[in-house]
Order: C-alpha cells, then structure tokens, then sequence
C-alpha cells in the first residue's frame, strides 16, 4: 500500500505564500505521478497540478499558471507545491494523490482526479485579510 501524508496549510493574507508539502510511504515505487488537487464545499475536486515521477514533466491548471510550482525530492520521497502570491478563490482543501498506472510512464501526467489510487487526508488552505 501506499500512504500520502500532507501538511503545510494554513491562514495566511492574499498575495502571500505558503508550501504544501506531500510525502509518500510504505510501497513508493508503485506511483507514477503525484498530483495536487482541491476542493471547496458543494463544488468538485479541481485538479492544481501534477509531476511525472522523477521529475522530468509537470502539468498545472490555468487558473494557477505562474503562481504555484510543483517540484519533487526523489531521495525524501517528497512532492512539494509552492504557492505564491494566493488569493482568496485559492481557499480551500488541498490533497495529494499517485497515479500508479504504468502507463502513464509514457504520458503526461494528469489533472483528473478519477486517474488518481491514493489520496492523503487534505490540508487547509485559507486565504483572508
């Protein structure tokens, strides 16, 4: 099996910054791609962004295009999104999930959340004056 692990959320003003950080244990090589999602009450998951495994392709939605990078520490199993300059509609439940289908070894990875095994628990992001 494969756990996921996320923390870094918080309360913090618009235009500022947080670092959510994603952490994988137990069965890590089963997992191709890690993807970020969110989710507010009463609306669908969105997909944030996405990172191949090893690195080598990211994927990210346009609404936060130029905000958030994604970025992955093979050696601590990490996947970490950098969240600059937020915005209150950025409020919300942010998860991590592992795609663990072999093929996406050969594609992009994605920003649905139905391509998604492995879910963490969410962490909270609020952004408020």
């Amino acid at each position: 099996q494969l756990q996921l692990v996320e923390s870094g959320g918080g309360l913090v003003q618009p235009g500022g910054s947080l670092r959510l950080s994603c952490v994988a244990s137990g069965r890590t090589s089963d997992y191709y791609a890690i993807g970020w999602f969110r989710q507010v009450p009463g609306k669908e998951r969105e997909g944030v962004s996405c990172v191949n495994a090893g690195g080598s392709s990211t994927n990210y939605a346009d609404s936060v295009k130029g905000r958030f990078t994604i970025s992955e520490d093979n050696i601590n199993n990490t996947v970490y999104l950098q969240m600059n300059s937020l915005k209150p509609e950025d409020t919300a439940v942010y998860y991590c999930a592992a795609d663990t289908s072999v093929g996406r070894l050969f594609r992009l990875c994605d920003l649905s959340a139905g391509e998604y095994d492995f879910w963490g628990q969410g962490t909270q992001v609020t952004v408020s004056s």
